[in-house]
């Protein structure tokens, strides 16, 4: 892999103009899709430093837009992370802090984002939008208060939670609540697959909504395991070209959709390249079909991650570099769990070409969507600042005091704070915190706490203020 660094030189930067701090509010409310993919690395895509993976329509995306260098998924896993997108809180304030929720294939106890919540869906609908969520949700399930058409959208297709999603050939999938059945993958054909599914159904939901303004929010299941996807050209294309160690299940799938079972596959190397240059392709469909309709100078394209690359169903990361220069993966608090790709193109208002590493998270969307649409009401209770000015490189960016995250499925509870360029990491609420400078150190491979006390007294003291108590999610591992 070449270095990451050159890769990034090769764009054009910026520095933000202060003529002016106000914003411009657009003539005509533009579309915004927000495509997310699934525990996707840093590095693994070609705009990112990849080398193996072949990622050409992403690729282009970040040329006609911008890329940024400094922005983190809510957290590590998947739910915590899409209420953090979703609520515009990061993970010491949502009420979502862990994949759990009720209902079949759920993970435990429950969970859901409530009434009270305000989503991105429900700051849109006031001004004319129509709302799609179209993919892996994970926030509630058919019943709850989490469910998606009780929070704010028209129209949602897909998988509602975690377990359920890990089947990329599912049996059966919810359509605004209501469970309907997937005749094709029934007694484990594999003959329709997750990502061609949500590409079908997000073409038609522009198709159909190409007269309105509409938010689509779609959440691709891919690169999550399990590692399968259809056997064809772009599976064929890595096979026997890339290093394999054959994954065997631990759990005979004798019947649709087991509960947290990953099936086997005897090239999960090929099938995670694969899997990625499939969404990639899809996502060249979705542009094309925006191209099509005339939609393209009023149509903002968001894309992202929702955390660190997995190594799960005999997926390898290291492999792939998956984390580009990052420490860590996929749960893990250091930068690769937590560092994810972010995209932006919207003709005529995003320079192309452009690289931003403004300090950003997925709490920042809310707020950012808010005013781009001229909402100067968002939740009073959002962590996020908006991004527009580092948008349109116009009036002065305000920067986050600090960056938050706290993970819960480990024996203890996981924090981390970025302040800065300053990293801190606490891996028990008992001990030591560790200490990095991102700016000299962006692997977190030099831990500096013996050498700044005074840092670290601070971070301290964030830990805890920079969180609410809940009886839900208690910090695990004090005295």
């Amino acid at each position: 892999m070449k270095p990451f660094c050159l890769v990034l030189l090769s764009l054009t930067t910026f520095t933000l103009s202060c003529q002016s701090e106000a914003t411009e509010e657009p003539n005509e409310p533009p579309n915004i899709i927000y495509i997310l993919a699934d525990d996707l690395g840093y590095g693994d895509l070609g705009c990112y430093g990849q080398q193996i993976i072949r990622t050409p329509n992403i690729d282009k995306l970040a040329k006609e837009g911008m890329l940024f260098t400094d922005h983190y998924a809510g957290s590590s896993v998947c739910a915590p992370s899409r209420a953090a997108l979703m609520l515009g809180q990061h993970s010491g304030h949502n009420i979502v802090r862990g994949n759990y929720e009720t209902g079949p294939y759920g993970f435990g106890a429950c969970l859901e984002i409530r009434d009270e919540d305000v989503t991105i869906a429900e700051v849109l609908k006031p001004k004319g939008y129509t709302n799609g969520i179209i993919g892996k949700w994970g926030m509630g399930m058919d019943g709850t208060t989490g469910e998606p058409n009780k929070q704010g959208f028209d129209y949602s297709y897909g998988f509602l939670n975690q377990g359920h999603a890990h089947f990329q050939f599912p049996s059966f999938l919810f359509k605004n609540g209501t469970r309907i059945e997937i005749s094709e993958n029934k007694n484990l054909a594999n003959e329709r697959f997750s990502n061609d599914i949500f590409t079908e159904e997000a073409l038609g939901f522009i198709d159909s909504n190409q007269e309105k303004p509409f938010f689509l929010y779609l959440a691709y299941t891919t690169p999550h395991a399990e590692m399968l996807l259809p056997e064809e050209a772009i599976f064929d294309s890595y096979k026997g070209k890339v290093n394999e160690k054959p994954f065997v299940s631990s759990i005979t799938d004798t019947t649709d959709n087991n509960k947290g079972a990953y099936r086997s596959q005897e090239f999960p190397a090929t099938a995670y390249a694969a899997q990625i240059t499939h969404l990639d392709s899809c996502i060249g469909e979705l542009v094309k079909k925006v191209n099509a309709l005339g939609l393209e100078k009023n149509t903002i394209i968001m894309f992202s991650s929702d955390n660190g690359p997995h190594a799960e169903g005999g997926a390898h990361p290291a492999y792939f570099d998956s984390s580009g220069p990052l420490r860590g993966q996929k749960r893990d608090l250091y930068e690769g769990g937590i560092r994810v790709p972010f995209i932006v193109k919207w003709p005529g208002k995003v320079a192309e070409n452009v690289v931003s590493n403004h300090p950003s998270a997925f709490w920042d969307i809310l707020p950012t969507i808010s005013d781009i649409i001229g909402v100067n009401s968002e939740p009073k209770t959002t962590d996020g600042i908006s991004m527009l000015p580092t948008l349109l490189q116009k009036g002065t960016q305000p920067k986050p005091d600090y960056l938050y995250w706290e993970f819960h499925e480990n024996p203890t509870t996981n924090q981390a704070i970025r302040k800065g360029d300053w990293k801190a990491v606490r891996m028990n609420p008992d001990g030591p915190i560790e200490l990095y400078n991102l700016a000299l150190d962006v692997g977190e491979k030099i831990n500096v706490a013996d050498q700044n006390p005074k840092v670290v007294t601070e971070m301290k003291g964030l830990f805890t203020s920079g969180r609410t108590p809940n009886p839900i999610w208690k910090i695990k591992g004090t005295k």
